[in-house]
């Protein structure tokens, strides 16, 4: 069901991004002074066509047609969406042979305004990237700053489908039809742990980073691996998930009197509810979800001493006078 929220929410700020993009294209793109090789032409491209023998050619930039097309003296109309660089330059050079002996054409991109690509969310330079050739999810990540400090765990992919389906597992269509949808690790592509998830990105994708700061949940006292925990794009997480998390209880714990500490806005005292997680693991009791910043406590029945320095200040001392209350 969250899922589900989440992509309507994604194709729907997918929209409004890729209209933005296009407004921000009329008048932000990248400048060149050399052909980038490689780099396939499209619909709004400027490029600047140099010939010594062809005075008639214009020594300023021209646009490319929303059909791909640009007109020339000459030549008339010419195709020139979905060339290369070099390709064009060797098209333009032969239909220019039945005029002039050697052409010697050259073609360089004044402005690169049809592969806009939209990074956001809790990267460190987000914005409309303008794409020269073919580019992997972990460039333009780069090309984007990388992710900040404060970056959650969780990267979304959003394609409209006129691109293709985003080839990932767990890819999914949003309810809208138009847009293709993919979640996946950001420490992972980081890492290089997950090659195949490093995809060449498509004009027009969308892609968001989470951010974690806000939106994390903390399990302290004795479990197998206290600390913080990132929801990603979930507005909770069940008591359950957050103990596999921290993986699990730990020997001496007493899941009788676990606690939920949590803050409420307006009030100096954290709240404490009473968690019975025995019952919870046996099913006999409700799986209470986790909301942003609240801490799962776990008592111990040892004098073991567990860490609570990630805690937030307000939190630290509230959990632990749980964990060591019995």
């Amino acid at each position: 069901m969250m899922r589900n929220i989440l992509r309507v929410f994604l194709a729907g700020l997918a929209v409004l991004t890729i209209v933005a993009v296009h407004a921000a294209g009329q008048g932000a793109g990248d400048t060149a002074t050399q052909p980038t090789s490689g780099y396939v032409l499209g619909p709004d491209d400027q490029i600047v066509i140099r010939s010594i023998d062809v005075p008639e050619i214009p020594d300023k930039p021209i646009p490319i047609g929303t059909n791909g097309d640009v007109t020339l003296p000459l030549i008339g109309r010419v195709k020139a969406g979905g060339l290369t660089v070099e390709q064009l330059e060797t098209e333009l050079n032969t239909l220019f042979k039945t005029y002039v002996k050697d052409p010697q054409v050259s073609v360089t991109v004044a402005e690169f305004e049809s592969k806009p690509v939209s990074v956001i969310g809790a990267v460190n330079k987000p914005g409309v990237i303008q794409l020269r050739g073919q580019k992997t999810l972990y460039e333009v990540l780069s090309m984007a700053g990388g992710p900040r400090d404060t970056a959650g765990s969780v990267l979304t992919i959003t394609r409209t489908l006129e691109n293709g389906e985003i080839p990932l597992p767990g890819a999914a269509t949003d309810p809208s039809g138009r847009f293709s949808c993919a979640e996946l690790n950001v420490e992972e592509i980081l890492d290089g742990k997950n090659p195949g998830a490093n995809i060449e990105i498509k004009s027009e994708d969308v892609i968001f980073v989470s951010q974690a700061n806000s939106n994390m949940i903390y399990v302290v006292g004795d479990v197998e691996h206290a600390g913080a925990f990132t929801l990603g794009e979930r507005s909770s997480v069940s008591i359950l998930m957050a103990l596999s998390l921290a993986g699990g209880l730990g020997r001496t714990a007493k899941p009788e009197e676990a606690r939920i500490v949590r803050n409420i806005p307006g009030q100096s005292k954290p709240q404490e509810i009473l968690v019975n997680l025995k019952k919870v693991l046996s099913g006999k009791a409700e799986d209470i979800g986790l909301q942003p910043q609240d801490v799962l406590v776990v008592p111990t029945s040892s004098r073991k001493a567990f860490a609570t320095s990630f805690l937030p200040n307000a939190l630290a001392v509230a959990a632990q006078a749980a964990i060591y209350r019995f």
